[in-house]
């Protein structure tokens, strides 16, 4: 064992990481200094960016990405104590998901599948007032204004 990685893994040790968190980042750190066949000591930005870049070519996971960016800031920042700023080694930004909308048509299809109007009720007012599935579990008759039939406002569902 180097005395890098021997270093590396009692920092992790120090800070509690859990035993998971230290084998990957063992692996990671590892597999950055093979790609380069050097040790990661003598490596900087410049690698650390070409071998971010080699793992989304390689098509790694997003989580994959991270968990990489991650070994390697602690090895820089902690183990190494290079005079970085953390913010040089980019993280990988969570992509934006959009939710999926049903059109009228997929509305009305997934309600008349129903087959009671008895079970019908929760989703059909769960999705008439938008309301998330803890919302609507907790919906009370008080919670319905009745001779309009609409929903009162989120804010007064009480969701506990």
């Amino acid at each position: 064992m180097t005395p890098l990685r021997r270093r590396m893994i009692e920092d992790m040790r120090v800070r509690n990481l859990a035993a998971n968190t230290q084998r990957n980042y063992v692996s990671y750190v590892s597999a950055f200094a093979r790609h380069f066949g050097s040790s990661p000591e003598l490596l900087g930005l410049e690698e650390i960016r070409a071998w971010q870049l080699q793992l989304v070519d390689a098509q790694r996971s997003r989580s994959a990405l991270v968990l990489a960016t991650a070994a390697l800031r602690f090895l820089y920042n902690v183990t190494v104590k290079r005079g970085w700023v953390i913010d040089e080694i980019s993280m990988s930004k969570k992509p934006r998901k959009l939710p999926v909308i049903l059109s009228p048509d997929e509305a009305t299809r997934l309600f008349e599948a129903i087959p009671s109007i008895k079970y019908c009720v929760i989703p059909m007012a769960a999705y008439a007032g938008g309301l998330r599935i803890s919302e609507a579990t907790r919906l009370k008759v008080s919670d319905i204004d009745l001779p309009t039939g609409e929903i009162a406002p989120a804010a007064t569902v009480v969701v506990n």
